[in-house]
Parts: C-alpha cells; sequence; structure tokens
C-alpha cells in the first residue's frame, strides 16, 4: 500500500490526512464498533495506517456522547499522534445541559467544549466545529466565544458544518471586521450523487481559502462496490437504516460508472476516491468504518490509483 497523502486544511497550517475516519458509527447500534473492544479495534487500524484525522460529534452514538466516551478510552495514550475533530450545536437534549434552543450562544458552547473534552479524555480539541446554523445567536457571538477557547487552548482551529455559502460568507466578513480567528474548514454533504454543494459552498469554500469535508462521501456505502439493484451486505448502514438509498438509486448510472471501473482495472471505491480527492479544496473524505478492515481497504483504494485529469473529466459526465 502507498503512504497516505497529508495536507493541509484550507490556507492554515493544520495538516490532516487525505483519508479520515468519521466516527458516527462508533456506539451506533447493530455494528462491530458499537462496544469499546470495536471502537478500540478500528482506531487502532486507522492509526497503524497512517490515518490521523479522526472527525466525532458530540451528538454521535445510540446515546448522545457515546462516540466521544468511547473515543477518549481508546485514544488514551495515543493522543498526540493524531488530529480529533468534533462538532457542537445539534440538540443533546439536556446531556451538556438546558440549550433553549439557543446552541451557538457563548453560554452553550461553554458547556459543550467542557462536556466533549471530559467525554475525550483530552485537554484540547485541534478542530472544532459548529455543526448546524444557530439561527437565533449572531455569528459575532459565537466566533467570539470560539476566539475565547482558542486562547484558553481548549481548541486549535475551529471549523463549520451544514451552512449555506452566504452563511459562510457572513461568518468570513464577521470573523474579518471584529479580528477573530475565522473558520478554517466547511462540512458539507458532497458525493457522487449529490452534487449541490458545487452551486454555493465550494465557490465559498475556495474564496475564502477553507478546507473542504466532505461527509457521507460514498453516498452511506453505496459507492464501496458492495451494493447492486438487488441490495447489499445485510449488516451495512444502508441496508438497516436507508434502504431507500439503494431502492431509489439510478443504477443504469452506477452501472456504467462500474463499467467505466472495469475498463481500467480499479474499484468503485478507488475511482471514488480519487474524483473526490481531485475536486478543488476538498481536503480529506472523512469515511466511516465499523471493522478494521474497512479503514484499510479506505486508506489502500486512496493511494493506490492515480486518475488523470481526463479520467476524473469522464467520472463527472457519467454522472452530470
Amino acid at each position: 500500500m502507498a503512504e497516505i497523502d497529508y495536507r493541509t486544511l484550507g490556507d492554515s497550517g493544520l495538516v490532516v490526512s487525505t483519508i479520515g475516519l468519521g466516527c458516527n458509527n462508533f456506539g451506533r447500534v447493530g455494528t462491530a464498533s458499537e462496544s469499546q473492544a470495536g471502537t478500540d479495534a478500528v482506531i487502532d487500524a486507522a492509526i497503524d495506517a497512517g490515518v490521523t484525522f479522526f472527525d466525532t460529534a458530540d451528538i454521535y452514538g445510540a446515546e448522545r456522547g457515546l462516540s466521544e466516551t468511547l473515543m477518549g478510552k481508546a485514544l488514551e495514550g495515543k493522543r498526540d499522534r493524531i488530529v480529533l475533530a468534533s462538532k457542537f450545536g445539534m440538540d443533546m437534549a439536556g446531556v451538556n445541559g438546558p440549550d433553549w434552543g439557543v446552541r451557538g450562544s457563548r453560554r452553550y458552547i461553554r458547556l459543550a467544549v467542557e462536556s466533549s473534552l471530559r467525554r475525550l479524555r483530552t485537554d484540547w480539541i485541534d478542530l472544532y466545529q459548529l455543526h448546524q446554523p444557530d439561527p437565533a445567536t449572531p455569528i459575532e457571538e459565537t466566533l467570539a466565544t470560539l476566539d475565547d477557547l482558542i486562547t484558553e487552548g481548549k481548541i486549535r482551529y475551529i471549523g463549520h458544518s451544514n451552512l449555506a455559502g452566504w452563511q459562510i460568507a457572513e461568518a468570513e466578513f464577521t470573523a474579518e471586521l471584529h479580528g477573530h480567528p475565522k473558520f478554517i474548514s466547511s462540512q458539507n454533504e458532497y458525493s457522487l450523487l449529490v452534487r449541490d454543494a458545487e452551486k454555493e459552498v465550494l465557490p465559498a469554500v475556495n474564496a475564502y481559502g477553507m478546507g473542504f469535508l466532505p461527509y457521507f462521501p460514498l453516498y452511506n456505502g453505496l459507492f464501496t462496490g458492495k451494493f447492486s439493484r438487488e441490495g447489499g451486505p445485510s449488516d451495512s448502514r444502508i441496508m438497516m437504516i436507508r434502504k431507500h438509498l439503494v431502492d431509489n438509486a439510478p443504477w443504469d448510472v452506477i452501472e456504467e460508472y462500474q463499467a467505466f471501473c472495469d475498463e481500467r482495472g480499479v474499484t468503485m471505491l478507488e475511482a471514488t476516491f480519487a474524483w473526490l480527492l481531485a475536486q478543488p479544496g476538498l481536503t480529506s473524505v472523512i469515511a466511516g468504518a465499523t471493522k478494521p478492515e474497512q479503514i484499510v481497504q479506505n486508506a489502500e483504494a486512496a493511494t493506490s490509483w492515480r486518475a488523470t485529469p481526463e479520467e476524473i473529466a469522464a467520472i463527472t459526465a457519467i454522472f452530470s
């Protein structure tokens, strides 16, 4: 296996692996990583494979906070070897204390970060991300609070998720106006089948020198090559909770894509990683894994095929 590549996240000095580990499966019922032992195995395999970017959120897990709790135990003695990202701002059902629906406020962010640090058993979070917009709180209050947390050393960099293009611009100019550290990353859904980010989000990200982190980059696993019109692995995320994605997928197009891959002797997983990593501004592909062999497959797929610009254009055309 070729060595994993590393890129700076936007114009910042934060370096991450081009393959990230999405940690929303840790503590998810019915998966091999539901347990502490299963989480330990995936995290150890990721580190051994050269994956340094671990992305979680306070809301992940069968119980809110469970992913962070399992990761905190798994990372003891290994914390310095990874870049740890987490998120705040979704409904924690009181686990972080009452929020009254205002989760970008100074009061709530303080509660959320202390709770995450405690669950993760760490003194700092490398990338702390606003998980979704908070329409009730001015973005300047959110930025000012995150600025304080950076000064205190509790977080290193800040990012956001699920913001629209205009909200990314507003945050950029608000930080500039008030002298706050700027968001260095944007995390939005993006895959061969979900390309909405190309309209406004990616142009904004590239204009402001941010890094882009796609979630569901393999469309919940559909582009792992394990699925067909008839279905796929019974224990997969899609078949367990999102079977409609298989039922409603454009199989004529996907089968054309499979033929493209077959002609070149590459897997669909290899081609999909190559296409994603060729997109301007895209820094790291965050892919989930519930078993050690899955993270190893992802790492190998991301390094084994170097597509030409013409091949990248051909893949884009298939899904246009």
